[in-house]
């Protein structure tokens, strides 16, 4: 049996995840995370599981955010002890 194009990107969202769930740098968490989660929203609008892909399309975007809380903390703190 083969698999589709579609089904393929849904496999490897959910290895994205699980994968992001095993890292211990929040960093590389959040990233691949963020990556599975983009993916699901790619699959989810593509089957029309709109549940799917709303979910995602929010906790990617709570990835988002503390990505970018984090570069800004890591920036003052290299400021402050430059």
């Amino acid at each position: 049996m083969e698999a589709s194009t579609i089904e393929l990107i849904g496999y490897s969202a959910s290895v994205m995840v699980a994968i992001s769930l095993m890292m211990k740098d929040i960093i590389w968490l959040r990233c691949l995370n963020f990556t599975g989660c983009t993916l699901f929203v790619i699959y989810g609008v593509y089957i029309s599981a709109w549940p799917v892909a709303g979910m995602n399309a929010f906790v990617a975007c709570i990835n988002i955010y503390h990505l970018i809380k984090l570069y800004r903390e890591r920036s003052h703190k290299a400021v402050a002890t430059a």
